[in-house]
């Protein structure tokens, strides 16, 4: 009898990534057929709540994933075998909202003010801990204490339930999930705070739906080190146990990973629509919540400054408890396998020329 084929996953949060693209194009699936695997992803594949989570790779042995840095590092710093491959450095929405009513025009204007930070029922608190990052980084610019503010838990809301096949289920926090600032638009409009964090197509929206203004937006903010959080930069993270037993799919995957993202480069109209169909969001949300040059922004590399800015948000979570113990990042990052793929002399993928050598921090 012959052996299960063998399994490798794509994790991939429903956010704009070079993978997720790569996936939509079905160039990481050519690579699977080709080596005689079978590619699994968790959101096409269905989430049952004895899976793991989309967020992380707990579980998943042989996998890559790409996705907020909070579960990646969080994963890392409890002794998960990962190693980072690459970063994409995606600006996003990252904004301070508050209802006009509270009459705060300015972040200069925060103190002395509710500050709500949310609570989730969650292993790993990522919205807690992106919030609190950009909020203290607003803070601190502004040369408010900590200690000049209140802070208040948002609880989160109940998680709604799906009944299939007979049986009630909990539905995924992801896409398909309760929204993700559906606590902090309560806690503003019933007066439980005057400001908020909100990221990302579903924070716009929110802060839209509800009538809010922005404080400031700290997503596009002049220093790159304000913006840094969950989502810049995103590393792509593989098993160790993968890139050990099979360094040369690691490689192919990761050649079609960085081809996706210059294939989107130089094509923007489809680009943003496979991040729709990633995401579930329109094409103007995408290009507001991302800016128009969103379909540049995902080319994969390993550049100094998004790797400093990876060590710098590590540092903030390990600081205020986010993190069980510190670890080397030049150890967490494994520049081997993307200096191959750029060594190569330029190679046409799916009709695309794979980009010019990245520099890298590590040799």
């Amino acid at each position: 009898m012959a052996a299960d084929p063998e399994i490798v996953w794509c994790v991939r949060p429903p956010v704009p990534t070079p993978l997720s693209i790569a996936w939509h194009l079905g160039w990481l699936r050519d690579v699977a057929r080709a080596a005689d695997i079978e590619l699994h992803s968790l959101l096409e594949d269905g989430r049952d709540p004895r899976q793991p989570s989309l967020h992380g790779q707990m579980d998943l042995p042989d996998s890559l994933r790409q996705g907020g840095s909070v579960p990646a590092l969080f994963g890392r710093a409890i002794g998960q075998p990962t190693r980072v491959l690459g970063l994409t450095w995606t600006d996003e929405f990252q904004a301070l909202a508050a209802l006009p009513t509270a009459r705060i025009e300015t972040p200069r204007d925060l103190r002395g003010r509710r500050i709500g930070l949310p609570r989730h029922t969650t292993t790993i608190d990522h919205n807690r801990a992106a919030a609190l990052r950009a909020i203290t980084a607003m803070l601190d610019a502004e040369g408010i204490g900590r200690h000049e503010v209140e802070w208040v838990d948002i609880p989160d809301h109940a998680m709604p339930t799906t009944i299939r096949d007979d049986v009630v289920r909990s539905v995924d926090i992801a896409r398909r999930g309760r929204h993700t600032y559906a606590s902090e638009a309560s806690a503003l409009s019933t007066g439980l705070v005057d400001v908020v964090y909100l990221k990302d197509v579903r924070g716009a929206e929110t802060a839209h739906l509800i009538g809010a203004k922005m404080i400031a937006n700290i997503g596009f903010h002049a220093d790159p080190m304000m913006r840094i959080g969950n989502g810049t930069p995103r590393p792509l993270t593989v098993n160790q146990r993968l890139l050990d037993n099979r360094p040369d799919l690691v490689r192919l995957l990761l050649e079609r990973v960085v081809a996706a993202g210059e294939w989107a480069a130089d094509n923007p109209a489809r680009a943003v629509e496979m991040i729709g169909r990633e995401t579930g969001w329109t094409r103007h949300w995408i290009r507001y919540a991302y800016g128009h040059n969103v379909h540049q922004n995902l080319r994969l590399a390993l550049e100094p400054r998004s790797i400093e800015g990876l060590g710098a948000f590590k540092g903030f979570l390990l600081r205020e408890g986010f993190l069980a113990n510190d670890f080397e990042l030049e150890r967490w990052v494994e520049p081997g396998p993307l200096s191959d793929v750029m060594r190569q002399r330029p190679t046409m993928i799916g009709g695309q020329r794979i980009a010019a050598p990245a520099r890298t921090l590590f040799h």
